[in-house]
């Protein structure tokens, strides 16, 4: 988890559009992991450290279930401290992934979202890709496995980079890449790259238009935005913005209709725009798990009525857009 790992990324990014963020990007990343910055950076180095020496006899990109070596690769003794020093970097949230045997139910079946969205995307084939508020990197490692040529995948918290790199220890690909950074760190207007991965993020900003116009400043044009966020049923102007929490969340914003957003979309600099999903949340999908022990879903929803939150707002539902930058 240093400046070191990144030197094949830097090396991809000369004589690109993004080659002028070399300037800055080094120092970037050595600030967002000094250790004084999060008191448990630290502890998870040295976890990561411990990680036992193993080799995947094979490595599936492609199935819901990420899967990295098999059973047969490793000792019982061996899985169980591969599963007490991972289980350390708790919560889990995105996944699932299987690690010679040892599978790590995460919160959210990420799996579940890929699968609705991943035969309508254009196709990923030699495509550098970046995925906004990645998580763990779950859908970073099914972007790879859908033939991306380099995925990169932006988050500020230092857990998810750790969780990143316990994978990336054992898959070893140097296509996937993972920035401990947030979106405001990345540089303005490269329109750089083919698809562009916001998932989860937009209504946890406070301006949903700054976001989307950043989005499409990432993109080259006619490049690929798939967009998926927080919705409630209306017409066209209508949006929720919750009064203080929104099924327990402190940083919720702005929930649109989906006409709404798609006025948004337009208004942001993108065309042929296309809602492909629309999908209520369940705790089949989002839960508590031996991996992700905190409260979930359950405990967001109002005990006498799924539909709603514990507040007594809509309960979550979540739609897929496709937009090309202009």
């Amino acid at each position: 988890m240093n400046n070191a790992n990144y030197e094949t990324l830097y090396s991809s990014f000369k004589e690109t559009a993004l080659e002028p963020w070399l300037k800055t990007l080094p120092r970037q990343i050595s600030t967002a992991l000094n250790p004084s910055n999060h008191g448990d950076l630290k502890k998870w180095q040295a976890l990561l450290n411990q990680l036992p020496t193993l080799k995947p006899s094979s490595i599936d990109l492609n199935s819901n279930v990420i899967r990295i070596g098999e059973t047969s690769d490793c000792d019982d003794q061996t899985r169980s401290q591969l599963k007490q020093l991972l289980h350390q970097l708790h919560p889990w949230r995105k996944g699932p992934y299987n690690l010679f045997g040892l599978h790590i139910d995460t919160e959210w079946r990420s799996d579940w979202k890929w699968n609705r969205l991943k035969d309508h995307i254009e196709p990923l084939t030699n495509r550098r890709v970046i995925d906004i508020g990645c998580g763990s990197g779950y859908h970073c490692w099914r972007m790879a496995g859908a033939g991306a040529e380099q995925t990169i995948g932006i988050d500020p918290m230092l857990l998810f980079a750790s969780q990143f790199n316990a994978m990336q220890y054992y898959i070893n690909n140097p296509s996937v890449h993972f920035l401990p950074l947030g979106i405001e760190a990345l540089p303005k207007e490269s329109r750089a790259f083919d698809t562009v991965f916001s998932m989860g993020v937009l209504y946890h900003r406070r301006s949903p238009f700054d976001h989307l116009i950043e989005l499409r400043n990432l993109l080259r044009p006619n490049g690929q935005l798939v967009l998926e966020t927080l919705v409630i049923n209306g017409g066209l102007g209508e949006t929720l913005v919750p009064e203080k929490r929104y099924a327990k969340m402190r940083n919720v914003w702005f929930l649109p209709s989906t006409l709404t957003l798609e006025s948004w979309l337009k208004r942001c600099g993108f065309k042929n725009i296309e809602l492909i999903d629309i999908t209520q949340t369940t705790s089949r999908e989002q839960r508590s798990t031996e991996w992700m022990q905190f409260e979930s879903l359950k405990s967001f929803l109002n005990s006498d009525n799924p539909n709603l939150t514990i507040e007594g707002l809509p309960a979550p539902k979540r739609a897929i857009w496709l937009a090309t930058a202009l």
